[in-house]
């Protein structure tokens, strides 16, 4: 191993150089994710099967100067040989929201859950020690109305949902003295990345400010959802990586601040207000239940050095910056490779991907 040595006693943490295998490297996280540990003197490999390589949203000195060695290749199909010489895992690359998992649930559980943890076996086999899953807080599903814990009842409503839960089971029982996984609870991601996603909430009403200059609601907005910024999400990534083992070892952390639990039509005006001339409506309540509102005092009080730098506005407004740059026409908002479920449905329709979503 390169640098996992016994800082202060307190078991394997970060004293020197890291490499770190990341996988979804080329997601919507992922490509942000990369150049974030390389600035901080990670050497990363990543691996990706590439189903969203056709969408690139923007290009700027920060992605393309540090663009990391990625593996082309099926996150089921990875053996311990391509994890050898790596210290850490940081596990990104799954079938990702609900809609996408539940075309095929199915699937959505032998990629998301069993190829999760197939990964987690080989990279104890490779003799690699830290662990990072992102999770998520979609596992709350539909909340009670009270502020939830990593303690809480998981309540999951989806297939994504449920193989979230089964990783932290699964991966959680592989715990030991030498394999030390620890899982971010990530809120509703939000925020510029190259490889952007317009299936996520703020993401999503701020590419229809830009394009229609108003934000008509399906629904009356009240359920609740806690949002984070892309690059607070890859902070808490560097944080847990690079933490002493016993800060960490088998934890569960919610990633995001109790300031950010917003309704939706809360989040809807936020965004208008940062799209001039913006107006914002709304419908009548929604059948779907999925309601939850989140507490992250853990992950500020136990990961050491975390801590959120942006909020829901400052996302719309940076996202706002990058459609003024470079011009977002309405039809790249509507572009398949931006919304995942769309994206694999082409892949499908157009016989690239078989019925068990593996490259023809």
């Amino acid at each position: 191993m390169s640098g996992l040595g016994v800082p202060g006693g307190h078991g394997y943490g970060w004293d020197g150089t890291m490499k770190v295998f990341v996988t979804g490297v080329n997601g919507y996280i992922g490509a942000v994710l990369a150049p974030y540990l390389m600035e901080r003197g990670i050497e990363v490999l990543g691996l990706d099967t590439g189903y969203y390589r056709d969408g690139w949203l923007y290009s700027d000195n920060q992605h393309l100067a540090r663009s990391p060695q990625t593996l082309n290749k099926d996150l089921r199909l990875v053996t311990p040989a391509d994890l050898a010489g790596c210290d850490a895992v940081a596990h990104l690359a799954e079938l990702s929201n609900d809609p996408l998992g539940q075309n095929k649930p199915e699937i959505t559980h032998k990629i998301n859950h069993r190829g999760s943890v197939a990964l987690a076996e080989s990279a104890q086999a490779a003799g690699i020690r830290r662990f990072v899953y992102t999770s998520s807080c979609s596992v709350y599903g539909a909340g009670t109305g009270d502020f939830l814990d990593e303690t809480s009842p998981t309540n999951p409503q989806t297939a994504y949902a449920e193989c979230k839960v089964l990783v932290e089971r699964d991966v959680g029982a592989m715990a030991g003295k030498d394999f030390c996984p620890v899982f971010l609870r990530n809120a509703t991601a939000y925020g510029p990345s190259p490889r952007m996603r317009f299936d996520i909430v703020i993401n999503d009403l701020s590419a229809l400010a830009w394009t229609t200059r108003k934000i008509a609601m399906i629904s009356d907005g009240s359920p609740w959802r806690p949002v984070v910024h892309v690059e607070d999400i890859c902070e808490a990534i560097y944080r847990a990586l690079v933490a002493p083992r016993d800060a960490i070892a088998g934890k569960i952390f919610n990633v995001g601040r109790n300031s950010d639990n917003y309704r939706i039509r809360e989040i809807a005006q936020i965004v208008a207000d940062e799209f001039p001339g913006c107006e914002v409506s709304v419908g009548p309540p929604s059948g779907d239940n999925r309601s939850y509102r989140v507490n992250f005092d853990r992950i500020h009080a136990e990961l050491p050095g975390f801590q959120c730098k942006y909020t829901a506005r400052d996302g719309a407004r940076q996202l706002r910056e990058i459609f003024e740059r470079i011009q977002m026409p309405a039809d790249t908002y509507q572009f398949r490779a931006f919304t995942r479920l769309k994206q694999i449905k082409y892949l499908q329709g157009t016989g690239q991907i078989d019925d068990e979503f593996f490259w023809r």
